[in-house]
């Protein structure tokens, strides 16, 4: 299993829009979020926010499967209709396109550590 923790920033002025994205994902389109996650094979997601000492709104993202890249690029290519909803609003909110979603893991592994394991 593959999981990374990365950050993507919100752009500025649409914090409320990302607010009220995550709302939906959970509230309304919540079974839709469920459908298109088990399709692309992705078993964990967690969205944060928090604020850098600058002031910046940014986005702290964990993600689990067994293979993330296949993953990102199955909703990069996906036309179901909630994850086309879904990339535009991570174009909207973060500044991710579909090219984006279908270039290299955005960030790399250092140290996981994990109780039980050698």
């Amino acid at each position: 299993m593959e999981c990374i923790t990365w950050f993507v920033p919100i752009v500025p002025g649409k914090l409320e829009a990302w607010k009220e994205f995550v709302q939906e994902c959970q509230g309304p389109r919540r079974e839709e979020l469920v459908r298109s996650r088990q399709r692309i094979g992705l078993v964990r997601e967690v969205a944060g926010h928090m604020q850098t000492p600058q002031g910046d709104d940014v986005c702290c993202l964990f993600h689990e499967a067994e293979n993330l890249s296949e993953a990102f690029s199955a909703i990069a290519r996906s036309d179901d209709p909630f994850d086309v909803w879904f990339r535009g609003k991570l174009k909207e909110v973060h500044g991710i396109s579909q090219e984006i979603l279908e270039s290299p893991l955005p960030t790399k592994i250092y140290l996981d550590y994990q109780q039980g394991t050698a």
